[in-house]
């Protein structure tokens, strides 16, 4: 058998790595135990591989390096020009090193698109739980408003339309006994920026007495324009004036839009 031959056709640096079939291994290993330079060549490759960790090493001196140069006594000399080889088995190694990299790449694309899914179905989870939350609150808004309007209890006061608004219209939903009051301003325009419509509750006589009992605030986000104002235990009438953004201590009668006695 011609020993070097077999050693330069690369098949026992595959042996080395791993990439030999079970039935390559033990050709190998018996051709090593009864060629002690097959066997020499397997130790030199495994030496090879232990000294590629030398590039995670501390960088070693000139001086060290000298020393080191002549423990092995290296000398210069001719330099051999070797011949790769092209053993089947060489292209096998490099084949498979190309493999092993494209299913890494495979793998690390796909595991970004499964990233990016995550991603999308995740934001789609939190708008469906954002508009079910939303629907929800409508839902609510409307079974109170519906609540409000079909309670037999309550007294319903129609407010008309003033001098400043001809066009506008309200409605008081009191209940007497919870002294609770509700406002449908749907019939009120859209009050002008910095303004806000006041609920006032009107004692008549002797004299005219109104008491605050809310704001219309977030008139434009109110989608029922149903708004429930502070208690009351009395009152005679009802009107709503438009003030200033914050209220007033007492209605500016100019602004009168709607009134309604009781």
């Amino acid at each position: 058998m011609d020993t070097k031959q077999y050693i330069d056709s690369g098949i026992l640096e595959l042996y080395v790595y791993g990439l030999l079939s079970e039935t390559e291994n033990i050709e190998v290993a018996a051709l090593a135990k009864e060629h002690s330079e097959i066997n020499d060549e397997i130790i030199s490759i495994e030496k090879a591989i232990v000294a590629l960790s030398s590039t995670f090493s501390p960088f070693h001196s000139v001086a060290n390096y000298e020393k080191i140069k002549a423990k092995l006594e290296l000398k210069h000399g001719k330099v051999i020009e070797m011949t790769p080889s092209k053993s089947r088995y060489a292209y096998v190694g490099w084949a498979a090193a190309v493999i092993l990299l494209l299913g890494i790449g495979y793998q690390y694309q796909q595991l970004n698109e499964t990233s990016n899914q995550v991603v999308s179905i995740n934001s789609e989870k939190e708008n469906l739980i954002k508009a079910v939350d939303s629907l929800a609150l409508k839902n609510k808004t409307i079974e109170t408003s519906l609540a409000v309007v079909r309670d037999p209890k309550n007294t319903v006061v129609t407010l008309g339309g003033q001098v400043v608004s001809p066009t506008s219209s309200a409605k008081i939903y009191w209940n007497k006994e919870t002294k609770v009051v509700y406002v449908d301003a749907s019939g009120l325009p859209k009050p002008p920026k910095g303004m806000v419509y006041q609920v006032w509750a009107l004692k008549l006589a002797p004299v005219l007495t109104p008491t605050s009992i809310g704001l219309l605030k977030n008139f434009d986000t109110n989608e029922q324009k149903l708004f429930e104002v502070s208690d009351t235990g009395y009152a005679e009438a009802f009107g709503i004036t438009l003030e200033p953004e914050g209220g007033s201590l007492a209605p500016t009668m100019e602004q009168l839009y709607t009134l309604g006695k009781v």
